[in-house]
């Protein structure tokens, strides 16, 4: 039998993800809206005595801007109502202008606004607040998390706030300008020890120069791309807008893989290692597997990208 998008995410089932990650945001969602407020600001003071979180880009942040000096304008009553309609999905125009942005112009967003409270420019968090115990314990979880795993919660925290934007209708998604391709001999290219096919090298090559049409097109025209945590997206048209709108600027370091025959003429292959994000820099480094199913065509049909339970699940290559 021919593989589905379902069945294809059966490959390798012996992968352990980080599901700590998603258990935690949702335990995050189930918080009050002041409590998810003061969670964040604390995780990301936290954070950055460990981690170093970089400043946005200007692509990210000139849209970002208008709305931010509409907030910096406000009293510091009116600024914690506009934080936590956010974290209430509230249906305001803040809240639909939010939902129109990427990940990275929300990150932005955020970003100025913790720069901002910690001048006293925006309502900061009360000095003798505290903690809810739920929310104390869900900040528990996240010290104790890899480095990898907490920017991955706290970056989903804050890109889950604002109205929902399944409820907009048709709108324009607001995102970066597509950086332009590294220049052929300004690229790297990646070695894998166990692994020497040329698609799988291809599409680390393409994605670490944002040449993102070029890594479309080792795709099957049905071929799927599973994110972290999400259900697959399918269709090359689809995961070409998600490599624009999620993938500009990552550094991809793969460092093992194993790669074998599946049924009806298809080839899986498991490539672990790490991956690096603009936001994060250098310092930190998610631990992550790409499980690839090509086609008999030599096509990518599905690849499911999963954040690991823990460093040595980068050795873990066993089917």
């Amino acid at each position: 039998m021919s593989f589905t998008v379902d069945s294809a995410r059966g490959i390798f089932p012996s992968t352990l993800a980080a599901d700590v990650v998603p258990a935690t945001i949702a335990r995050f969602n189930q918080l009050s809206a002041e409590d998810q407020l003061a969670l964040i600001w604390f995780a990301y003071l936290e954070m950055g005595k460990t981690i170093t979180i970089a400043a946005p880009g200007a692509a990210s942040m000139q849209f970002a801007e208008t709305t931010l000096n509409q907030i910096r304008q406000m009293s510091f009553q009116e600024q914690s109502q506009v934080m936590c309609d956010l974290t209430n999905h509230a249906d305001t125009p803040i809240g639909r202008t939010y939902a129109t942005w990427s990940a990275n112009i929300k990150l932005g967003f955020w970003y100025q606004l913790g720069q901002w409270m910690d001048q006293g420019l925006v309502a900061p968090i009360p000095a003798a607040y505290k903690l809810s115990a739920n929310a104390a314990a869900v900040l528990q979880t996240i010290r104790g998390l890899e480095p990898g795993q907490q920017i991955t919660v706290l970056r989903n925290t804050v890109v889950d706030l604002g109205f929902d934007s399944s409820k907009l209708g048709t709108y324009t998604k607001i995102s970066e300008p597509v950086v332009v391709p590294a220049e052929i001999d300004q690229r790297t290219q990646v070695t894998i020890d166990g692994v020497d096919n040329p698609i799988i090298l291809s599409y680390m090559n393409n994605l670490n120069a944002n040449d993102f049409d070029a890594l479309i097109e080792m795709f099957e025209p049905d071929g799927a791309l599973q994110p972290p945590f999400q259900r697959p997206i399918v269709g090359k048209e689809s995961v070409l807008r998600f490599f624009r709108e999620e993938c500009q600027n990552l550094k991809l370091i793969p460092e093992k893989g194993i790669a074998e025959p599946a049924a009806d003429g298809y080839t899986q292959i498991k490539v672990t290692g790490k991956v690096q994000t603009p936001w994060f820099g250098a310092g930190v480094g998610m631990n992550m597997a790409w499980r690839f199913l090509l086609s008999p065509n030599d096509k990518i049909f599905f690849v499911a990208i999963d954040l690991l339970a823990s460093p040595k699940e980068l050795l873990n290559l066993a089917r």
